[in-house]
């Protein structure tokens, strides 16, 4: 699906905005550094941030901010409100929506 709305429109259906959303975060996620992003101490006194790769190699995010400046600055703490506003509204659900449990269960993971 390519009809990205950039800003919210009266009309435009919600379905879309959500696999738009996806959409855009499965493409953004393909150029990004991969791996399994994990903290390794302080790096010049900043966090070291260490990209583990499937295939067992490691790639230090910070030699490849090309691939992940984008990445950092979209998934910024500007996306907290609505996502702690998604999670919420599934857990109000009688029958929360398994993605959002599997959203909520990788995030539980991750989160300190």
């Amino acid at each position: 699906m390519d009809a990205t709305p950039t800003r919210h429109h009266a009309g435009v259906d919600d379905a879309l905005a959500l696999l738009t959303a996806a959409d855009r975060i499965e493409r953004l996620a393909a150029r990004t550094t991969p791996g399994d992003w994990r903290t390794a101490g302080l790096l010049a006194s900043r966090p070291e941030v260490v990209a583990h790769r499937a295939d067992g190699g490691t790639e230090h995010v910070a030699e490849a901010r090309a691939a992940s400046g984008a990445w950092v600055t979209a998934f910024s703490p500007a996306l907290a409100g609505p996502l702690v506003a998604l999670l919420r509204a599934a857990a109000a659900q009688a029958d929360p929506d398994p993605a959002a449990v599997v959203l909520a269960r990788a995030l539980l993971d991750r989160l300190p």
